[in-house]
């Protein structure tokens, strides 16, 4: 024991100078071999840290640490992409389906916040707020005349559930405050469901969120009601969104255990996805209406019910977008939205276009170069026959490597693209004229009580077109000179949007689908 007292000591002395130069070897960028190697710091992250403690000036790291993400990025392919911050609420709440708000939908005008549109059953809706009142103050922020944009007035009236805002309107010349409680406000991504004719329902489907198969459901459910025996699927600007929704949106039509899309990857392994439940309409005529702006999980529900002949595809050419992406959430409460897998349809093609990862630009510009090119007027024969060929269950010739081309084709609706016309859109004129037109006769509008009832029984065009016809001209744009047939298009739209003044989404289609070309080919069908 005295000998040990002795060399304890010398033995604490030991193992603290081991441990010093563990310690040492561990926190080092000298990976030396054995029980004490480590992983080599990456070059960006030396660089990042050298910049940081010697640069000769200050330096945002954040802002360049995004910038290197972003170039990293530039040589993947062009859907992996880097979410800030201050985004990646807003765009989780798009796919979720609904977000904490006040519940209305407004318009700048002339430096004036107009509400436009009310939530029914919403939280402003509750507290007494109207279309037409005029938003000059959310608490004891000033938002009129001060150049406010959409996205600060967005800020101020959103918040958490159950929170209060007050906000002070202008409604009969006079100042009027109204208190809030804020509350859950969905994002409906089935915006319009009726019955077309007796026998053919309508559904639109904007995107794929979290609720779209219950809200497709309960639209199907509506429909079911009455003798439906065909069905329209519009599924013209749907850019995608979650993957399982639109499988389960195919699952309603397809039956068996019939695959529906099937995912791979080099870090990936390949996953089936397939039917599972008796779907709602498995046997009734369907056709899909689709367009360059379709896009990524649209695609794969239209590519496994063109596979399977489960539905007559009309329109143009689709997207082309066949990757798969998951998102991941970092450490500073951004997010990295990776690519991580291909998906390909029942027949095996992948619909994913072409596309060079240097060169990302030209891939954004695709979809532009098909009107320049004149594939919107014509069809895609030119490019579609490129692609490695298919064969469909029944055995029509289908093709990969370019999006989902339409058994139909209809062409691009050029109609309206005079120059007077396109002045209407660019500046904003004909939405500012929609609603001006529309608190003017609002008692006039009251006495429909469904966008159906609007539809068929606003006939007053000689009126309408007088008034808009004035309205532009006052914003030094002239209709005098527009062709009969742009004239008769422009007074259809301008109708379309006033259904959707007074019947939000349903209004618009409503009317609009008296008139659109895709529609009518598929009421042909």
């Amino acid at each position: 024991m005295k000998g040990l007292k002795v060399w304890l000591p010398l033995l604490f002395a030991m193992v603290m100078v081991f441990g010093m130069a563990i310690g040492y070897r561990l926190s080092s960028d000298i990976s030396p071999k054995g029980f004490f190697k480590v992983q080599k710091r990456a070059p960006v992250d030396e660089v990042m840290n050298l910049i940081g403690r010697r640069y000769v000036d200050s330096v945002n790291i954040d802002t360049l640490g995004e910038n290197a993400i972003q170039g990293m990025l530039a040589h993947l392919d062009p859907h992996s992409i880097y979410i800030p911050p201050i985004d990646v609420t807003g765009i989780n709440e798009d796919l979720q389906g609904n977000f904490e708000g006040i519940g209305v939908e407004f318009q700048i005008f002339y430096d004036t916040v107009n509400i436009v549109g009310v939530v029914a059953g919403g939280p402003s809706d509750k507290a007494g707020l109207e279309v037409g009142d005029k938003i000059i103050k959310v608490n004891d922020s000033a938002v009129a005349g001060n150049g406010t944009n959409a996205d600060k007035i967005k800020s101020l009236l959103r918040g958490p559930g159950a929170s209060n805002v007050t906000v002070t309107v202008i409604r009969n010349s006079k100042p009027l405050k109204v208190a809030i409680v804020r509350g859950t406000i969905p994002l409906p991504s089935v915006d319009a469901s009726y019955m077309i004719n007796k026998t053919t329902g309508y559904i639109h489907i904007n995107k794929f969120s979290e609720t779209t198969h219950p809200e497709f459901v309960q639209a199907m459910q509506f429909l079911q009601k009455n003798p439906l025996q065909e069905l329209i699927l519009d599924l013209r600007g749907n850019g995608g969104g979650i993957l399982q929704q639109a499988i389960a949106v195919a699952d309603d039509f397809l039956d068996g255990d019939k695959l529906i899309v099937y995912t791979q990857g080099a870090n990936s392994p390949k996953v089936e996805y397939r039917c599972k439940v008796d779907g709602l309409f498995e046997k009734g005529k369907l056709i899909a209406l689709v367009d360059e702006g379709t896009a990524s999980a649209s695609e794969v529900l239209v590519g496994a019910l063109q596979d399977w002949d489960r539905a007559t595809i009309i329109g143009r050419r689709t997207f082309g977008k066949g990757l798969v992406q998951e998102q991941y959430q970092l450490s500073d409460g951004s997010a990295l939205r990776l690519t991580v897998a291909r998906y390909y349809t029942p027949s095996g093609r992948s619909i994913q276009k072409p596309y060079n990862k240097e060169d990302h630009e030209s891939y954004n510009e695709e979809v532009m170069m098909r009107f320049h090119d004149g594939e919107v007027l014509h069809g895609d024969t030119s490019t579609a026959h490129n692609g490695k060929v298919y064969k469909t269950h029944n055995g029509k010739i289908v093709y990969g490597g370019g999006g989902i081309t339409p058994d139909i084709f209809v062409a691009f609706d050029t109609a309206t693209f005079d120059h007077s016309i396109t002045s209407l859109y660019v500046n904003n004129t004909l939405n500012r004229f929609v609603y001006t037109y529309y608190m003017q006769h609002l008692a006039e509008f009251k006495q429909f009580k469904t966008a159906s009832d609007f539809a068929s029984g606003f006939s007053h065009d000689e009126q309408l077109w007088k008034s808009l016809a004035d309205y532009a001209a006052k914003d030094s744009v002239s209709l005098k000179t527009i062709s009969e047939k742009d004239k008769q298009v422009l007074l259809l739209r301008t109708k379309a949007l006033l259904g959707r003044q007074g019947w939000r989404q349903e209004g618009y289609f409503e009317v609009a689908n008296t008139f659109d070309p895709v529609v009518m080919k598929a009421l042909e069908q």
